[in-house]
């Protein structure tokens, strides 16, 4: 690293771009992933250098950063080029809610900042915990998340954990915690035998459709389906491992499980 705290940082990943502007960190970002959206002035403020599995090796290098932000094995042949080119790179890998709060400390203490992020980290853990303590009925709905389509993949460990705080069970809780979306895949009978009250997409890039389930065979025995509670939560919400998640992304599926008969499980939360 040529600095330290890095003066120069590359993010390969939305999460990472996020927290440093929470941290008012974002003058250190010379680079970021194009997938990069929040907040809205990162569109116009950065230049972008990446998509999520491939990267401009050269213009990353040109910037001459002291440190790119990686995101699990999944950027493992980008962080293998710059790591070959000299470049220090940290690559991040969390799967939970712990791992996320963990990301944000750390990043916060390598950029000089670590009582700021501390204070980031410990107001979402509070707020957290107020979502599972507030009042629920006693039947929470069942919910189905599907972070993809075809093959139908069903939600990664933070975003089961995010549903059950929010109030509902996540009907293939068992599968999240497996790293790799291909473990986790799902047949439509899996999903048909659930019986899932609620349906939650979130397709990655492609807009929700949902004639789309009621078009897939057997799947108008699903309660979720009968009753046309099929809803969408726009990926940068809840599957970037980071604020957005732990912010919004709740925050929206307590929003949907207030509604129609499932509604009234939780309280109206308070800000």
């Amino acid at each position: 690293m040529r600095n330290f705290p890095p003066e120069r940082i590359i993010c390969l990943t939305e999460e990472t771009v996020e927290t440093l502007y929470l941290l008012g960190e974002q003058d250190r970002i010379v680079g970021v992933t194009g997938y990069a959206v929040r907040p809205p002035a990162v569109r116009k403020e950065k230049e972008r250098v990446a998509a999520f599995t491939s990267a401009k090796i050269d213009k990353i290098l040109s910037l001459k950063p002291d440190l790119v932000l990686a995101f699990s094995d999944l950027q493992a042949e980008i962080v293998a080029d710059l790591i070959k080119n000299g470049v220090a790179v940290m690559a991040y890998n969390q799967r939970d809610i712990v791992g996320i709060l963990s990301m944000i400390r750390h990043l916060g203490a390598t950029v000089g900042v670590g009582e700021k992020a501390e204070s980031l980290a410990s107001s979402y853990e509070k707020r957290l915990a107020d979502l599972r303590n507030l009042e629920k009925h006693d039947v929470r709905p069942r919910v189905y998340f599907e972070e993809w389509d075809s093959p139908m993949i069903t939600g990664i460990k933070w975003v089961s954990e995010l549903v059950e705080i929010a109030g509902g069970t996540d009907v293939f809780s068992t599968l999240s915690s497996n790293e790799a979306a291909t473990d986790r895949i799902v047949t439509s009978s899996d999903v048909i035998e659930a019986a899932p009250d609620i349906i939650i997409a979130s397709w990655c890039g492609k807009k929700l459709r949902p004639e789309a389930f009621r078009e897939r065979e057997g799947w108008a025995a699903i309660p979720a389906v009968q009753k046309n509670y099929i809803y969408e939560v726009k990926s940068p919400l809840i599957l970037q491992p980071g604020p957005a998640a732990l912010t919004d992304g709740v925050n929206k599926l307590v929003q949907i499980f207030s509604f129609g008969d499932h509604g009234s499980q939780l309280k109206k939360l308070k800000d």
